[in-house]
């Protein structure tokens, strides 16, 4: 299932560094990058992932979660094995963590004119690279993404954001929309807990804004972890200040998971207290997510605060919205609808 991977360099040696994420792993001669799924081979990278599809599902939107992209639309979801994280409290660590640990890559043999018939076939308006981590699967969403573009769907990205600039650059007029997860706002937690580093992840969020993507940012918040309210005030200002106010931010609850089943489910206080700092930094739109039910979830005007789109778990009334414009004071609401 070896297919050739794209975005590497050779070197001395007969190793390769792979150019995708911002491990820019070097690759002795039949081992494998960070990921798992990207293997050198007789000094050529390859991609273990190409053909197989290990996750497949037909997902509301905003299960992603995206609120001010396409809401209400149906998105057709698929992922492979493999992450370049090694995240200790990972909800999907059957499908991110399974190569690294020498076992066989499985999943369903499929090819980009299958998704998108799939995906049309579902009534989807879109396609998300999603579950564990699309970046790994590069060449497969890229060839999907170009073929579903072309077939009118819209194409999502949810991903830990560390991809390479290269990267980006590659995807950017393929993605239309990417979650992207803001883990933290310290170093240490990204270095001893994801396995990955923060200062890639908040230049490549700059770095999407900058090349027009719509964005939105997702943050479990970990009791002990990455709670504290000078951290969560940084975050809120970078996302506000750097990214824009009108970038919606999910914060989510946490559920003990993988190896971090001691750690206690987020309070409901905590999630409060950070959605506070968020529309305090100046942010327009701050959800609290995991928690079905919860006001929270709803969508406000920024100008006239009517509730404009309800939620209730993945479902939806937007009594107060039409064709992306609040009803009650004609304020325009920032997304693609």
């Amino acid at each position: 299932m070896l297919h050739p991977a794209r975005l590497w360099k050779s070197q001395s040696g007969n190793k390769v560094q792979c150019r995708l994420c911002s491990h820019f792993c070097i690759i002795d001669e039949n081992n494998h990058g960070n990921c798992g799924v990207r293997q050198n081979v007789d000094g050529q990278l390859m991609t273990r992932t190409y053909e197989l599809v290990a996750a497949l599902n037909v997902d509301p939107v905003e299960k992603k979660p995206l609120y001010h992209f396409l809401p209400g639309t149906k998105t057709f979801s698929m992922g492979t094995q493999g992450c370049n994280f090694g995240c200790t409290f990972c909800q999907n660590a059957s499908l991110s963590q399974h190569p690294k640990t020498g076992r066989e890559i499985t999943g369903q043999k499929v090819t980009p004119e299958i998704l998108v018939e799939a995906a049309i076939a579902h009534e989807c308006d879109s396609i998300s690279y999603t579950y564990s981590e699309p970046t790994v699967f590069f060449e497969l969403m890229q060839d999907t993404a170009r073929l579903a573009h072309a077939k009118g769907l819209q194409n999502i990205m949810v991903s830990n954001g560390f991809q390479s600039p290269e990267c980006i650059e590659e995807l950017t007029g393929l993605i239309d929309a990417a979650n992207i997860d803001l883990k933290a706002f310290n170093d240490d937690f990204y270095r001893d807990i994801c396995a990955g580093r923060l200062s890639p992840v908040l230049d490549n969020l700059r770095h999407l804004k900058r090349n027009g993507w719509w964005v939105e940012v997702t943050t479990l918040l970990i009791p002990d972890k990455n709670d504290s309210t000078e951290e969560l005030k940084a975050m809120a200002a970078f996302i506000a200040d750097e990214l824009g106010k009108e970038v919606p931010w999910h914060i989510s609850r946490f559920h003990p998971d993988y190896k971090m089943q001691n750690c206690p489910v987020t309070p409901m206080e905590d999630l409060q207290r950070a959605r506070k700092t968020g529309t305090s930094a100046g942010l327009e739109y701050v959800y609290i997510g995991n928690v079905p039910g919860d006001d929270n979830t709803s969508t406000f005007c920024p100008d006239c605060h009517k509730e404009l789109v309800k939620r209730f778990g993945f479902e939806m009334t937007n009594a107060g919205l039409a064709e992306g414009m609040c009803k009650y004071c004609g304020c325009e609401i920032d997304g693609v609808f």
